[in-house]
């Protein structure tokens, strides 16, 4: 009673902790409105077709390249490449992560390395590649691969960093050992800084998907982008990016549903 006001009214309460509500309505209504600009900007000739085309004429390319049998070719072909790149690189970036912020040897060795290395542009390094691998799925998938591994063990070794050492020391006077220290303590504190690694590596993994596909490629979202462009048909190029794009929505949604699960504890 000593904190309510004299008046009587009850005192709002202050402790939301800047928790963010969902708001799904808006997400769409502003996608919508950008391609009915788009749209009424090609209709009225305020965006020439050969500069832009119509969204119109996007999905009319997109229908025909569904209707040809060639779409899933094309997206099948990204989707294995994509998928084994990122998950080899995700697997071996968590290990080398956790061995980095767990060992000292392994910071003192390879933290370095990593510093070193992972500034270089990976798209340089594709020619290195197809030597090593040949033109073929390997030097595509090791792209990814080499792409992915950095961002997801900065990610890692920062997270466990991260982790409040006063809940570690506790475990240890609990007596847990090494092992349940790492699981119980050491994982659920660090998954917070790990996860968002996760769409940072997702969203490096289709830039270097795009790139390796456009050398080499006879199937592949970037090899169609590769050919659309080369017969200026803008139509088809923006189709492509369009697939891009959906893409990158279905992973960011699929790993924010995942951190949603794994993060339920925080809420």
């Amino acid at each position: 009673m000593g904190d309510a006001p004299k008046d009587g009214r009850p005192v709002a309460f202050r402790g939301g902790g800047f928790a963010t509500r969902p708001v799904g309505v808006v997400g769409p209504v502003v996608l919508v409105a950008v391609i009915a600009v788009w749209e009424v900007g090609c209709r009225t000739g305020f965006i020439h077709p050969l500069v832009l085309p119509a969204p119109s004429e996007a999905f009319n390319a997109f229908m025909e390249l569904a209707r040809s049998g060639l779409l899933w070719k094309h997206i099948g072909a990204s989707l294995q490449r994509l998928v084994v790149g990122w998950i080899c690189g995700t697997a071996l970036g968590l290990s080398v992560g956790f061995m980095i912020g767990l060992f000292s040897l392994a910071r003192a060795g390879l933290a370095p390395l990593v510093a070193a290395i992972f500034p270089i542009p990976k798209i340089a390094l594709l020619p290195l590649f197809i030597i090593w691998f040949g033109i073929g799925e390997g030097s595509k998938v090791a792209t990814i691969l080499f792409g992915t591994f950095f961002p997801t063990v900065v990610a890692t070794y920062g997270g466990v960093d991260n982790v409040d050492r006063s809940l570690i020391r506790m475990g240890q006077s609990f007596g847990l050992n090494w092992f349940s220290i790492v699981r119980k303590i050491i994982l659920p504190g660090a998954l917070p800084a790990i996860l968002p690694g996760f769409r940072i590596s997702a969203a490096i993994a289709i830039v270097l998907l795009v790139a390796a596909e456009m050398i080499g490629a006879e199937f592949g979202v970037g090899a169609y982008i590769l050919l659309a462009g080369s017969l200026m048909a803008t139509d088809q190029l923006i189709a492509g990016v369009a697939m891009l794009s959906v893409l990158g929505v279905a992973i960011n949604w699929t790993i924010g549903r995942t951190e949603k699960y794994l993060l339920r504890w925080r809420a």
